[in-house]
């Protein structure tokens, strides 16, 4: 017992002695630090240029502050949930043994895990409907709006549709400020633009950038290409000009790693007006068609400035309008067609019943039919292109030979069917079509692609199967550069690849 005492009382002088040594040498210097003289030092005061020089880039400065400052109120984050069945592991993490998990709803055997994500909107009524992408809210259970002054209210989803990507939600706010549409059709290729969204969960964020091309054709129809960063969250919010008018709803990037490389793209804003009028007004988007199918050339490309057409849908406006295999149409109602892009959203656009002229050249000579656009029959395929035969047969050494050839530059993909249980694995959008990549060859020179990646068109293709992708895999040129569009989760964007 003795010994036990002396044994605490060496702990308490020990202890006293190191605090005394402590507070001594705090005191005297800190612990190994010595002190020293301050030192001198004196900032600058005055810019290496005078301002004078720089007023118009000041100037320039405060009119973009306006207009973004201006924009600001309109745009909104859009927030999802949904409940996913999962099984549930028989392994416990050792935190959830002991402080639980409140976000799991443990019902036998199996669980459901609250999955969230995040987009971007743009408030374009007075009453308080947004515009945003389809994948973006699409086999959702909770949508939620989060206006710039912080305020989240409940959404109601009114309509969407896959074709386009777009959806209109909304919000019960008498106080928000909608943008203006812009005519997308009178923007140039260099015009400035900002994007706007919530690019990874960061809210009101602005890019700035050029309109660098216009027309690039897509799964989704004609698409405004442009260099603002556009990255995850950004898609459905708005593309802007300078006049703070929405020019475009950004909805797709091209992209190695799924992040901005500084092409991206918007579906321009006369095609997003028509349909937010048509969901408003009717449910759903009509589309007017016209029931032609046009000529590719063997590489699977149209002919450049041409339209021609290849085959009739009976019973369709192109069938009373008496047009005929071989016509190359040049103008619709008085507008020019220089592709089949044009022409298909020329025709989607029209007014329905309305009496249409086609401006054509039949056998050299050019002449003007009258028709009536119909609304588009549901399962219309609008971008369907009719390949040109060969004139001559192919042999089977030729076959062979456009095999070994594609081989170089696609066959190293390797893909399966997308079935409806994959889909929900790998949380697709709903409707998607193509084929999940099962493997990629690390000589493909596809190393961007992942396991998962769902390829919907190859060179604008649409690919439903495993046989349609082998299939365009014997048709193509493996001496281009082959596009594909790809979706990764519920991101899409189009990954170039080149001949090596």
């Amino acid at each position: 017992m003795k010994n036990l005492l002396k044994f605490f009382a060496f702990v308490a002088v020990l202890s006293l002695a190191i605090s005394a040594l402590y507070d001594y040498r705090m005191k005297h210097g800190g612990l190994g630090v010595t002190q020293r003289t301050p030192e001198k030092y004196s900032l600058a005061n005055s810019p290496n240029i005078d301002p004078k020089q720089v007023a118009s880039l000041e100037a320039l400065n405060q009119e973009r502050r306006a207009l973004v400052k201006s924009v600001i109120p309109s745009v909104v984050a859009v927030k999802t949930s949904k409940k996913v069945g999962v099984r549930r592991q028989y392994g416990m993490d050792p935190f959830e043994f002991f402080f639980g998990n409140p976000r799991r709803q443990y019902r036998g055997r199996d669980e459901a895990v609250v999955q969230n994500s995040l987009g971007s909107g743009v408030i374009m009524t007075n009453e308080g409907h947004i515009i945003t992408n389809n994948h973006v809210v699409e086999q959702v259970d909770e949508i939620e709006v989060q206006l710039s002054n912080g305020r989240t209210e409940k959404a109601r989803l009114v309509g969407a549709d896959s074709q386009i990507d777009l959806a209109v939600l909304k919000i019960d706010n008498p106080g928000v400020k909608p943008l203006v549409f812009a005519d997308s059709d009178s923007v140039q290729v260099g015009d400035f633009v900002l994007a706007v969204g919530n690019p990874f969960g960061f809210e009101e964020t602005v890019t700035d950038g050029i309109i660098s091309y216009k027309g690039r054709s897509s799964d989704l129809g004609e698409l405004l290409q442009t260099n603002a960063a556009i990255n995850p969250g950004n898609s459905g919010g708005p593309l802007i000009n300078l006049r703070g008018e929405v020019v475009g709803i950004n909805t797709a990037i091209i992209s190695s790693t799924g992040t901005s490389a500084g092409v991206g793209f918007a579906i321009p804003s006369n095609a997003a007006r028509s349909a937010l009028e048509s969901l408003l007004k009717q449910g759903r988007i009509v589309r007017g068609y016209l029931g032609v199918q046009m000529r590719v050339s063997q590489n699977g490309q149209p002919t450049p400035g041409e339209v021609v057409v290849d085959e009739i849908v009976p019973g369709s406006p192109a069938e009373d309008a008496h047009l005929q295999k071989g016509d190359v149409v040049r103008k619709f109602d008085g507008r020019d067609v220089k592709s089949f892009s044009d022409l298909r959203n020329l025709v989607s656009q029209a007014d329905l019943n309305k009496k249409v002229e086609l401006e054509i050249v039949r056998a050299g000579k050019p002449m003007t039919v009258t028709t009536q656009i119909k609304e588009q029959p549901a399962g219309y395929q609008t971008g369907r292109v009719v390949p040109q035969q060969s004139p001559t047969q192919q042999t089977p050494g030729d076959e062979n030979e456009n095999e070994n050839q594609s081989e170089n530059v696609l066959s190293g993909i390797h893909v399966g069917e997308l079935t409806p249980p994959l889909t929900r694995q790998l949380d697709l959008p709903n409707g998607i079509h193509g084929v999940v990549v099962t493997g990629v060859d690390s000589d493909s020179g596809a190393a961007d692609l992942q396991k998962g990646d769902v390829i919907e068109q190859v060179n604008q293709q649409p690919v439903n199967s495993v046989a349609d992708y082998n299939k365009i895999i014997q048709s193509v040129d493996s001496n281009q550069p082959m596009v594909l569009s790809v979706c990764r989760h519920r991101v899409r964007s189009f990954l170039v690849l080149r001949p090596r």
